[in-house]
């Protein structure tokens, strides 16, 4: 259950349309049902605004799909997959209609929400081998009714990239900056924007780049101001916290 429908229920209750002994019937449902592998979360919108989303890795094909099928019963209009096996979509898609993200490893099902936020998140990247950290951020962004700009292959190894598209850094509610290699493109677009600008470190670089660390400590160091940091490769936890940016006016 979302905000939104608890609040039109209790609406309904003030109004009449609805007993309070009706609504009470809806509220007092369990908040989390247990599936023996998982235990789902259906209070979670109510709680956070953004019901509860599906982390694909580790979990079995047929787990995700009773959770899918569980979430869909229990009102979710739009359940998202993060990081999902082409082979787990294959078989999810046999039975529901998921479109899939191959770069990203996102499986999406439902309809997108109609766009709520009060502004435009930009996710930007330092080079094309950053996309798939950037689609998961857009994706999970679009997904929470946010529109989004994409910028890729915008790093520091060419600047005039990055300032080609000074209109769109200025014009954000919130920037998502993915980087690799030493992460400098974070600190670049902390200098030129006036809104929060989310830092995600990828594992894109060579040997000494640790995986992505050299990137994070980079970005932790950054002497720009307004920019804070995710984890390595996490474009879900960056989208999720922009997403929550880019409705505070709205909430």
């Amino acid at each position: 259950m979302k905000q939104s429908e608890l609040m039109n229920i209790l609406d309904d209750v003030a109004t009449g349309k609805v007993t309070k002994e009706e609504a009470l019937l809806v509220i007092k449902e369990e908040p989390f049902k247990d599936m023996g592998f998982a235990k789902i979360d259906t209070h979670r919108g109510i709680r956070q605004g953004v019901p509860e989303v599906i982390y694909g890795a580790g979990k079995t094909k047929e787990q995700i799909k009773e959770i899918v099928k569980y979430l869909q019963k229990s009102g979710e209009e739009t359940v998202l997959i993060t990081r999902m096996s082409s082979e787990a979509a294959k078989f999810v898609s046999e039975e529901i209609d998921l479109r899939y993200d191959e770069i990203s490893k996102v499986g999406i099902v439902g309809p997108m929400p109609k766009k709520d936020g009060i502004g435009t998140i930009v996710v930007a990247t330092a080079g094309t081998s950053d996309m798939y950290v950037a689609e998961e951020a857009a994706l999970t962004a679009e997904v929470f009714g946010n529109q989004v700009t994409r910028l890729y292959d915008v790093g520091v190894a060419g600047l005039h990239r990055l300032i080609s598209h000074v209109d769109e850094i200025m014009s954000a509610s919130v920037i998502i900056a993915i980087a690799g290699m030493e992460g400098a493109l974070a600190s670049v677009i902390g200098g030129m924007a006036d809104c929060p600008v989310i830092a995600v470190p990828t594992s894109v670089g060579y040997g000494a780049n640790f995986g992505g660390l050299s990137a994070l400590l980079s970005m932790l160091n950054s002497c720009a101001s307004g920019v804070s940091v995710v984890n390595i490769d996490n474009g879900f936890g960056a989208a999720y916290q922009a997403s929550m940016i880019n409705h505070m006016r709205a909430k």
